[in-house]
């Protein structure tokens, strides 16, 4: 399967970068680029990309609107976003994930980054740029005191070992490993988390568990 992409970003030069990177790809395609939000909404209604990389600052709406237009419904069939931008401030990182991103990368990230984050979002995962991360799970620290409610449905002893996997960080091939379970059973066991707490990716379950004080 081909994963179609649509890069939005107000400098050409950035865009020509990422066709390059990820037309370099084994099974990537680049279908659109737009230099505008308004044009990437149109676009992304008009090519139906399975993904679309967003900057945040560019001419309206800004990437962040983008973003919460184009997944923050959930609904089947949207395509997935990943926040590529040259600003790592908090507010950003925060509202981007909020907004249903699948991402948040810097532009500095490198190629290698850049294709996993698109791969990750394919597959339902969210992939934050490891310089960000820390400063992510800081602030879920300190917002634990705030509470998070327990699920309706209780967890089974397998999704809460699950899920300190995901809020450490690990794959889930590596989860997979320590648990002696396949790949596959992790994924299974992952998504019923997220249907039982009502969260979208595996970021929002580390978030999750760090309010919770399952992890530390």
């Amino acid at each position: 399967m081909t994963i179609r992409i649509l890069v939005a970003d107000d400098q050409h030069l950035v865009r020509a970068g990422f066709r390059m990177v990820l037309s370099a790809e084994s099974g990537m395609e680049v279908v659109a680029e737009a230099a505008d939000g308004a044009s990437a909404l149109s676009l992304a209604r008009e090519t139906r990309p399975d993904v679309c990389l967003v900057d945040i600052r560019m001419p309206p709406p800004d990437g962040l609107e983008v973003t919460r237009r184009l997944a923050g419904g959930g609904h089947l069939g949207a395509p997935k976003v990943v926040v590529v931008t040259t600003f790592d401030i908090d507010e950003y990182v925060y509202t981007a994930l909020s907004n249903g991103a699948s991402g948040f990368l810097l532009k500095d990230a490198g190629p290698a980054l850049l294709t996993e984050a698109v791969r990750a979002a394919v597959r339902g995962d969210a992939m934050v740029a490891p310089q960000i991360t820390l400063r992510l799970l800081q602030h879920f620290t300190k917002a634990r005191r705030r509470g998070a409610s327990e699920p309706a449905d209780p967890l089974t002893d397998r999704e809460e070992e699950v899920i300190q996997g995901i809020a450490r960080g690990l794959t889930n091939p590596e989860i997979a490993a320590e648990l002696y379970i396949a790949p596959s059973t992790v994924k299974t066991h992952l998504g019923s988390v997220q249907a039982k707490l009502g969260l979208r990716n595996r970021v929002e379950v580390a978030a999750w568990a760090f309010r919770t004080g399952r992890a530390e």
